[in-house]
């Protein structure tokens, strides 16, 4: 199980790589299951295009879990999409709580696609301090320092095994798609909607 949880945690290491840093060009992949036949599934994303997208043979599936604040503690090591508000802070979109084997994947900040002018920040939490507004994430990353006030209602997860079940028609999914010269999309890693939870990402 703990071999699985690693390789579900690993879509968010490589995500958290900037696409200048890979090989070939990836993309961001949100929407729902269309359907999967084999090795090839279809997704409607969220902007309403049709993609096909073509699975590794070893392909695998993680699913997220429902955490709150109360299970962030100092130390944890966390991924937290933000927006700067007009009051000038940063407020959360959502946090994921990396597992422990995955501390220092993709450390630091940078943009991020999920909405408008959206950022990511990968750090270890200093520690949590009440606001009007919610809670503080006081966050610490090599080269700098960050304050991301979290809403009572923003999702806070962490990742759990899955498996190609999970991908069944109206499931809400994530992966990051290699795009190729010629158009064509294929991963390696899913994560899909459990139980009602959808990935935030």
């Amino acid at each position: 199980m703990m071999t699985k949880l690693l390789l579900a945690g690993a879509l968010t290491a490589l995500l958290a790589v900037p696409a200048s840093a890979q090989q070939a060009p990836r993309t961001f992949i949100r929407g729902t299951v269309e359907k999967l036949d084999g090795q090839t599934l279809t997704v409607k994303s969220r902007d309403g295009q049709q993609l096909t997208i073509a699975l590794a043979p070893n392909f695998t599936v993680s699913s997220v879990v429902k955490k709150s604040l109360a299970d962030i503690k100092a130390g944890d090591y966390v991924g937290a999409a933000w927006t700067k508000g007009t009051d000038g802070k940063l407020h959360a979109i959502e946090v994921l709580i990396f597992p422990e084997g995955l501390r220092g994947a993709g450390e630091g900040e940078r943009p991020w696609d999920l909405t408008p002018d959206s950022l990511m920040t990968n750090a270890t939490v200093a520690g949590i301090a009440s606001a009007t507004q919610g809670h503080v994430l006081k966050v610490t990353y090599k080269g700098g320092e960050s304050e991301i006030i979290v809403a009572p209602d923003k999702p806070v997860v962490t990742f759990a095994p899955g498996d190609a079940s999970l991908l069944k028609p109206g499931a809400a999914i994530f992966t990051t798609a290699l795009k190729k010269a010629d158009g064509s999309l294929s991963a390696s890693r899913v994560t899909a909607e459990k139980d009602g939870v959808k990935p935030p990402m």
